[in-house]
């Protein structure tokens, strides 16, 4: 049998608008009611554009699981998500090494994470072949629920400068 060569999606989403409430703790904050149209849009247009995750990663946030919880709704499916305390943390190498461990069945890859790392890690991924006015674009940082669509080889080779960065969708 040979192996599988086929492209995998990366999908790497900043959650959706959140709330700025005195005396709580950043993981804790919730989204706020723009956010939570935001999120809903996310997964209307993930389901238009076809791109259904396999697998969903998401930040242990209050934030990022609202975010992902609302886009899942309008999605159309319930794939399989890891709630994960260290995409809270990271910056965009360990999320980068996150990703390499993900299972080569995986096609379609939702990260929901936080700024600046979203974007940093499209910028660091993107290779010689991506949309350069998305490059541009996402070296500036990206705004609550948008998302950046990646072309990878596979998960295990994932390095930077190795995958295709082809859009940036900005919340509707």
């Amino acid at each position: 049998m040979r192996p599988d060569t086929g492209t995998r999606r990366l999908l790497l989403l900043r959650h959706a608008k959140a709330e700025h409430p005195d005396l709580i703790a950043d993981i804790q904050r919730p989204l706020s009611l723009v956010g939570r149209r935001q999120s809903a849009r996310v997964g209307a247009r993930l389901a238009e554009d076809q791109l259904v995750p396999d697998l969903v990663l998401c930040s242990a946030s209050v934030r990022t699981r609202q975010t992902w919880d609302l886009a899942r709704a309008s999605l159309g499916a319930d794939p399989t998500v890891q709630y994960l305390d260290d995409l809270y943390y990271a910056g965009s190498r360990a999320l980068i090494d996150l990703v390499r461990a993900v299972q080569a069945d995986v096609r379609t890859l939702l990260v929901v994470g936080h700024e600046p790392t979203m974007s940093q890690s499209a910028a660091a991924l993107a290779g010689p072949d991506s949309d350069p006015a998305t490059l541009a674009r996402v070296r500036l940082g990206v705004p609550t629920a948008s998302w950046s669509l990646l072309e990878v080889p596979g998960w295990d080779a994932l390095e930077s400068g190795t995958a295709t960065l082809r859009t940036l969708v900005l919340p509707g």
